[in-house]
């Protein structure tokens, strides 16, 4: 007995360790959407153009991600593809690991299953957590990763925060002046970006959207075939009891 309560005490302190590790960390909630193809496009475009110059999505192909989400494949090979590679292959880059670590400390990761690893809330609330930190190599922070090694990206779309984002913290009103507080997740800026904050949270939301269908691709299809399941499981039940029923009427 004293060997099972040990083997389970050393299987659960793991996560035990997770939880308590990720307690401190404050997230925007985020709820994916797999059936809003335009958000998904849209979070495809972005993906390809400020993602893929560093991460892979090497588990994934572009044929299937074009199906999916309803782009013509001669489209999206003209526009979603930069590295030469067709539409049947699989979505690698053409930097090498070695020099992405030599640059960076580590190779930035493949994004395929980034979802399913962090969360899509972790995703969405880190792609909205730079802002300016003279005392690192690459003068950015980030609220959700500390010391981050990624440069921020996407700093021509968002700008820069000058102060650390208000990340988790939801707006409020303030009772006797009536001014909204953290109605904005950055209330200074160092540079100034292309989007308002609003329209960079909805980019965001598409981005993460498309990560996590990119985690999970078969989503929508798994749920639509759980409710048959359910459904037969549910009539299969009547006919087992009424069958155990025959079978055991005549047994006292």
């Amino acid at each position: 007995m004293k060997q099972l309560i040990l083997g389970f005490f050393i299987a659960v302190l793991p996560a035990l360790g997770l939880a308590a590790g990720g307690a401190s960390i404050h997230l925007d909630t985020m709820e994916p959407d797999h059936a809003n193809k335009e958000s998904l496009q849209r979070g495809a475009a972005l993906f390809t153009n400020y993602c893929m110059g560093c991460h892979s999505a090497e588990y994934a192909r572009y044929k299937r991600v074009s199906d999916d989400l309803g782009i013509p494949a001669e489209l999206y090979e003209e526009n979603l593809i930069f590295t030469g590679a067709k539409i049947g292959e699989l979505m690698k880059i053409s930097m090498k690991k070695d020099l992405s670590e030599g640059w960076f400390g580590a190779p930035p990761p493949d994004l395929t299953l980034e979802s399913r690893l962090r969360g899509e809330s972790w995703i969405y609330s880190y792609l909205r957590g730079f802002y300016k930190d003279d005392s690192r190599p690459l003068g950015v922070n980030n609220v959700v990763f500390d010391n981050v090694g990624m440069p921020h990206v996407l700093v021509d779309l968002q700008g820069l925060c000058a102060v650390e984002p208000k990340i988790g913290q939801n707006a409020s009103v303030d009772p006797l002046s009536g001014n909204v507080n953290n109605a904005d997740v950055c209330p200074e800026y160092a540079i100034e970006g292309s989007m308002p904050a609003a329209e960079f949270d909805r980019a965001m939301y598409d981005l993460t959207n498309f990560l996590s269908y990119m985690g999970d691709p078969v989503k929508l299809e798994r749920e639509r075939l759980g409710v048959f399941v359910l459904i037969f499981v549910a009539i299969f039940f009547v006919f087992a009891y009424l069958l155990n029923r025959e079978y055991w009427k005549d047994v006292h």
